[in-house]
């Protein structure tokens, strides 16, 4: 994808990156309630201005990572081959993202891992309603690549959207039981058990 952008696109990323990257790590170190836009900022090497220019809240900054993870399962799920049926590709789609997840967390040299910031979202209020919006907003782009893989006897944007919400209901609870366990089984494992639940509604 890095190569299709252009060079001030891949700037941009890379500052809205660096802003998302020390909002989490000042929240695991200070903790979130403590966090403001102002240490944000300065802690990535920014004005308080470039801030506001990428995103409208410290919540939406902290929210930039599900965004980019969203985002890389959409290309995904646009990957797999075209006569996969939705739910195959989704789920296809699913573990090969969290097996890339799972490979920057043993590259990263440092705790800003998912696992991290999975549990710091998880733990406000604030940030768990930035989340729902964050998925809702991404539900509508999945549900178009799921319409154009369904039947023609059987393709409506209803249901289309129905298997999109499904699908990432699935991988809420999935996540919430992986962060719920302390047995150290991988992600994958529980999402994965969740989306074979999830799938047996749709054949």
């Amino acid at each position: 994808m890095e190569t299709a952008l252009g060079l001030r696109e891949r700037k941009k990323i890379a500052t809205k990156t660096a802003l998302y990257e020390a909002a989490m790590r000042l929240s695991v170190a200070h903790g979130y309630d403590t966090v403001t836009v102002e240490a944000i900022a300065d802690s990535a090497g920014v004005s308080r201005r470039t801030f506001s220019n990428y995103f409208a809240s410290k919540e939406e900054a902290m929210l930039y990572g599900d965004a980019m993870r969203l985002h890389a399962l959409l290309d995904a799920v646009a990957a797999r081959p075209e006569q996969e049926s939705p739910w195959t590709a989704l789920r296809g789609a699913a573990r090969s993202a969290l097996r890339e997840l799972q490979r920057r967390r043993r590259d990263r040299d440092d705790n800003l891992d998912w696992l991290t910031c999975a549990r710091v979202i998880r733990a406000h209020p604030a940030l768990l309603s930035e989340q729902v919006a964050t998925f809702a907003s991404f539900e509508r782009l999945l549900a178009a690549g799921i319409e154009a893989r369904l039947p023609s006897d059987d393709s409506s944007p209803m249901r289309a959207r129905v298997i999109a919400s499904c699908f990432l209901g699935a991988l809420r609870v999935g996540t919430q039981s992986w962060l719920d366990d302390d047995s150290g089984t991988p992600a994958v494992t529980f999402i994965d058990q969740a989306l074979v639940e999830a799938g047996k509604a749709f054949p």
